[in-house]
């Protein structure tokens, strides 16, 4: 029965389903960074995450459908984006809403939104119509090493713009409201302004994952980003999990951590292809993934849970 098993599972399916399954794993990187700023930089639990995608995602395409240049149309998928993240650091600074309640509501807003900028559930985007930034056929097309090396090129740019602008005073401000509020307010800083900030570059780089993710798969849909912060999650913890100790206290680890974040979401979607591979029931595919980031998320506990242990003994 076992063996009957893996005699029917084919390794050039799997082989074959990788490029599009790091192509995917490359973009959400992108969604995986914003988390990143908001779950470890500002420690701030923000679920906004899944309704800023697919606003994003919306707006994106109904530009394009309008006319737009889709590169073009990404800059406002990410101010799109900074939008919903004013509106969850407003509702917790302004009006002293919890932040993980303000970023709910900001989400369920958000789903009315979306279909008020799309008119209805979904709409879809011809992508031989469109000279398009990211899409499913340059994966399989001639040129596909040349779309994904314009990937990993804009990732890198947009990993160096943000090591920067953490580098700068106000990038600075914002990792020491993140790192002890108190003390921070007491050197004199913004508190308030510096958590409205990350929180709008947080999900201003959703929304721009929104928007090239509705352009590889052809359409926006206002449930696209459903379970968006568990794929965000996961990166970010994979990432530290298997890359911490490599870049930990070296020059540069900043820049080092962001880069191994989106080498999480590429891992989360080979081990989601994994899976699919091994022919597992697809309706149980959020099961496996609220699995695959709880294994990750235990590994740090059980690690020093073990060490502990031995230093005992």
């Amino acid at each position: 029965m076992i063996m009957t098993y893996f005699s029917s599972l084919n390794p050039m399916s799997l082989v074959r389903a990788l490029p599009g399954n790091v192509a995917q794993g490359i973009i959400w990187g992108i969604m995986a960074i914003g988390v990143y700023i908001t779950y470890r930089i500002l420690d701030f639990a923000d679920l906004t995450v899944d309704g800023s995608l697919a606003t994003g995602g919306a707006v994106a395409v109904m530009l394009i459908r309008g006319g737009m240049d889709p590169t073009v149309a990404l800059v406002f998928a990410f101010a799109a984006g900074m939008l919903a993240g004013l509106a969850t650091g407003l509702l917790h600074t302004a009006l002293g809403i919890p932040g993980i309640l303000a970023s709910i509501l900001t989400q369920i807003s958000l789903y009315s939104v979306n279909l008020g900028i799309m008119g209805k559930s979904n709409q879809a985007i011809n992508v031989g119509q469109y000279k398009l930034f990211a899409s499913l056929r340059y994966v399989t097309g001639d040129n596909s090493l040349l779309f994904f090396a314009k990937l990993i090129l804009f990732c890198l740019v947009l990993i160096a713009i943000i090591y920067w602008f953490f580098g700068t005073e106000l990038g600075s401000s914002i990792r020491a409201t993140g790192c002890n509020q108190q003390m921070a307010r007491a050197q004199g800083i913004n508190t308030s302004f510096n958590k409205v900030l990350a929180l709008m570059i947080s999900n201003g780089l959703v929304g721009l994952c929104g928007g090239i993710y509705a352009q590889y798969q052809g359409a926006a849909d206002v449930n696209m980003g459903r379970g968006a912060i568990v794929i965000g999650l996961a990166a970010v913890i994979i990432s530290e999990v298997l890359f911490g100790k490599l870049y930990a206290g070296r020059k540069f680890a900043f820049a080092y951590t962001l880069g191994a974040v989106i080498l999480g979401a590429i891992i989360y979607y080979i081990v989601i292809a994994l899976v699919l591979w091994l022919k597992m029931p697809s309706d149980y595919m959020k099961l496996f993934s609220a699995v695959v980031v709880a294994c990750f998320l235990a590994v740090p506990y059980l690690k020093e849970t073990y060490f502990k242990k031995r230093r005992t003994v």
